[in-house]
């Protein structure tokens, strides 16, 4: 296994797993424990920015290294649609429900109702993500690098 491998899997699980652990697991339990809701979005919203930026910089990184090595593979277009989503994310999605929120939401107004929409994209943004990655960890693995494992 050479060192450029080894790194991809690197960044790899760390954006993937950082997704799964903070949306399915932290922000979840945030909302379950906390009995401030408002507390509970604004720590989770935190947590999702940090996510975001983690992903944008080992995404990229993977985008580089898989450009550079002239990998035309089917896990650069995924990683490449994986970027854009969290850019849509972080970049338009999440502004605009911080806009939303800053105006004061007020249960059943339009504005909360806004707010609610934007807040299904950003989940359903995320979710696909998620998965995206999930084939990246489950399907990614080089095929020579696989028969290695295969023997342990």
């Amino acid at each position: 296994m050479n060192f450029i491998t080894t790194g991809e899997r690197i960044l790899t699980t760390l954006w993937v797993g950082s997704l799964w652990s903070i949306g399915y697991i932290a922000a979840p339990t945030l909302f379950a424990m906390l009995d401030d809701r408002r507390l509970a979005g604004e720590l989770a919203g935190q947590m999702f920015h940090i996510i975001n930026y983690l992903g944008l910089v080992c995404g990229g990184m993977l985008v580089v290294g898989m450009v550079v090595r002239k990998l035309g593979k089917w896990q650069l277009w995924v990683i490449i649609v994986m970027l854009v989503m969290v850019a849509c994310n972080e970049f338009l999605v999440q502004p605009m429900m911080q806009d939303l929120k800053a105006g004061g939401l007020i249960e059943g107004s339009e504005q909360a109702r806004q707010f609610g929409r934007m807040h299904g994209i950003a989940s359903t943004l995320y979710l696909v993500t998620s998965l995206l990655g999930l084939a990246l960890v489950a399907f990614g693995l080089p095929r020579k690098q696989a028969r290695m494992f295969d023997s342990l």
